[in-house]
């Protein structure tokens, strides 16, 4: 028996080994006729695709070089963001036993620190409900594992930070593992940001990705100088290593350069912040203004601002589309005069009595030329235009041509638009034009009208007369840095004269007798600390469809530049409001703001009055009476006690500001001055608030802003 069991194992062995024998011989016989069918049966087809693989060249992103401020501060930049996505599909997911508290837990969380949208707290109830995170969750939940999502995102360009702090929200703390072993993942992009916000936002511009996944700019800087600023893609292709195929770099993706703007952060701000205050008190539509360097002709702010329905923001730039000037036109003609010799002095006279359908609102007696830039005589102006071209109305236009005021400034903002001033010619077209339509024309375009001018180009001119006849073309960009190359713009090239030195001191006289003269139609821009030298202008709006005047709203524009004895800035603003103002109440008031602040900080060739008499003198600590420690660490001279008093009797009502686009510190003091709690969704800068703008404010109460990158 036992001999016969024996027998029946060696059998059972012999078996075994036999059907694993066969197996292997199987399997390398299919191996063998797999191998003779790609090397032989598929060999074309498969050396085609190996040769297309290849052959194939990919192209690498190269990075964006960065946009700075005159001091080095950056405007724009790269930065790595991500997007955070929950994988409800993820095997752990599956197996994991459902527990509603815990996703009605993780929806919580969701909502407070990223809420589907930025104003779901101020939303109605049945709303906020509709774009909670519990209602989405729910449904996604709901459903079959198989059928769920794999991509649910939960924030759109966020942080390492944000995407760590979601991992420890509830439900998802409960899973192990990392990169594809967790449900939570992240996919990683490219996002061009802007750390002063809004700030010079249509100067500086914004990118836009194209089909092909690159980023070109589409306005401002950002578009103007997009192949500087963009660098050179680099080229890989498909290689054979030692552990597989991989990308071999064949010429490496070049960064783009940094470009260094003329921009003065300060300045930019202090333009923006006067420019808004005076469209508030004016009920404005829109301003625009321009801050220029006399010497340098750099662009050192420039700001745009429109009503967009109960505030202002950035809108589009005006400073380069043309307009009618108005009377800001009448010192450029004036130069024009005195360097053709139409007339020698300043106290040449000239009759200003009704010419060409026109009359001198300021009485039509006999002016010096002083007094016809200081009482804006449209009558004046035209008169001595007319000493030179009334016979060849068309050489008007070939004057200005030749001081070049139709050449594109290239400044260095997109969509620069050049000065449209008709060329009065005899013919035009198959029409022959009357010598009396000309010289109507010729008087309306001497003083500023049938014509179209951008800000930028009557700013550059005002700029060349405060610069003794040399006229500077203003522009944005500084200096080109990278790539082994630090190049300063070199401002020779940018250079031209325009009228003699004694030309342009002519002018500068008149220009100042509108602020400072007796009879100047800007005397309210008058202040002892800056002297400012400068011209009104006014002009009536045509509607967008065409038509006539629209004689309810102006454009109101104050053109100038300080101090006058040595004049170190130029500046313009033009404001489009109602008819019931002046440009001396409105655009004047811009100027003259902007210039005693800087007069005020020391920036016009002065010392700040208030560092020259605090000068040598010790501190004073402001705080509690127990603060004498601190103040002897300080070498303070003393202390003073600030005084509390009982915040029962202290609760007042505020308006809240407009956040839009400040940065969370900012945002954060401002709000606990208003003496309110602050409560942030999100990192970056704010793009939502819990209470609208304008909303009464009260202390005590909590506002919700959410910020996104």
């Amino acid at each position: 028996m036992v001999k016969k069991k024996k027998n029946n194992n060696k059998s059972n062995i012999l078996a075994r080994y036999g059907v694993i024998t066969f197996a292997f011989v199987l399997l390398a016989i299919l191996i063998v006729g797999k191998l003779f069918s790609t090397t032989v049966i598929e060999a074309n087809a498969w050396n085609e695709r190996a040769k297309r693989d290849f052959s194939r060249v990919d192209t690498i992103s190269p990075e964006r070089g960065n946009i700075l401020a005159d001091n080095g501060n950056i405007l724009a930049c790269n930065l790595k963001a991500y997007d955070i996505k929950i994988d409800l599909r993820h095997a752990k997911v599956a197996k994991k036993k459902f527990l509603q508290a815990q996703i009605d837990s993780l929806a919580d969380s969701l909502d407070l620190y990223y809420p589907r949208r930025a104003d779901l707290h101020s939303l109605p109830p049945d709303t906020m409900k509709k774009y909670s995170w519990r209602t989405k969750l729910n449904a996604e939940f709901a459903k079959d594992p198989s059928k769920r999502t794999r991509s649910l995102r939960i924030v759109k360009k966020g942080s390492l930070y944000d995407f760590e702090t979601i991992k420890k929200f509830p439900y998802l703390r409960d899973f192990q593992g990392s990169g594809y072993r967790h449900p939570l993942y992240k996919e990683e992009r490219n996002t061009r940001i802007y750390p002063y916000g809004r700030m010079a936002y249509r100067s500086i511009g914004r990118v836009n990705e194209n089909d092909n996944g690159e980023f070109h700019g589409f306005s401002g800087l950002e578009c103007d100088l997009d192949t500087l600023l963009y660098g050179r893609p680099g080229l890989a292709k498909k290689v054979t290593l030692t552990s597989g195929v991989g990308n071999w770099v064949t010429q490496p993706a070049r960064r783009g350069y940094d470009v260094v703007t003329t921009i003065d952060i300060d300045l930019q701000d202090m333009l923006e912040e006067e420019l808004q205050k005076t469209l508030e008190e004016c009920n404005g539509e829109w301003g625009t203004a321009i801050l220029m360097e006399v010497e340098t002709g750099e662009i050192k702010a420039i700001a745009n601002l429109q009503n967009l329905g109960g505030y202002y923001g950035e809108a589009l730039n005006r400073a380069v589309r043309g307009f009618e000037p108005g009377s800001v036109m009448k010192p450029i003609s004036m130069m024009i005069a005195f360097e053709d010799g139409l007339v020698k002095s300043v106290n040449d006279p000239v009759d200003c009595s009704p010419f060409q359908r026109t009359s001198d609102p300021h009485a039509p007696g006999v002016k010096t030329m002083k007094q016809v830039i200081e009482m804006s005589s449209n009558t004046g102006i035209a008169r001595v235009i007319f000493r030179g071209y009334a016979s060849n109305p068309e050489r008007f236009y070939d004057r200005l041509e030749r001081i070049g005021f139709f050449e594109p400034l290239h400044s260095g903002i997109a969509a620069e638009q050049i000065p449209s001033v008709r060329r009065l010619e005899e013919m035009r077209g198959n029409r022959r034009v009357t010598m009396t339509e000309r010289h109507l024309d010729l008087a309306r375009q001497a003083y500023g009208y049938n014509t179209l001018i951008p800000p930028l180009y009557t700013v550059a001119y005002y700029n060349a007369i405060a610069n003794k006849g040399v006229f500077i073309r203003p522009h944005l960009m500084k200096r080109l840095i990278g790539n082994g190359m630090d190049s300063l713009i070199d401002i020779s090239r940018l250079t031209r004269r325009v009228c003699s030195e004694e030309t342009a001191e002519k002018v500068k006289q008149c220009l100042k007798e509108p602020v400072w003269g007796d009879h100047g139609t800007a005397r309210m821009v008058r202040d002892d600390r800056v002297m400012i030298a400068g011209k009104t202008g006014t002009a009536f709006p045509v509607p967008d469809h065409g038509g006539t005047y629209d004689k309810t709203r102006r454009r109101y524009a104050f053109a100038g530049f300080f101090p006058y004895d040595n004049p170190k800035y130029t500046c313009m603003t033009l404001i489009l409001a109602g008819s019931g103002t002046s440009a001396n109440r409105t655009s004047g008031q811009v100027v003259k703001n902007v210039a005693i602040k800087m007069y005020s900080r020391g920036l016009l060739n002065n010392s700040a009055s208030y560092t020259e008499q605090k000068k040598g003198e010790a501190p004073i600590i402001y705080g509690s009476p127990n603060s004498s420690a601190i103040a002897k660490t300080l070498r303070a001279s003393s202390v003073k006690a600030i005084k509390t008093t009982d915040p029962k009797h202290n609760i007042s009502v505020k308006a809240m500001p407009d956040l839009s686009g400040y940065d969370a510190a900012s945002a954060v003091r401002i709000l606990e001055q208003q003496g309110v709690n602050v409560r942030l969704n999100g990192s970056g800068r704010v793009v939502a608030q819990s209470i609208a703008p304008g909303s009464q404010l009260r202390e005590g109460s909590t506002v919700v802003l959410s910020l996104r990158i």
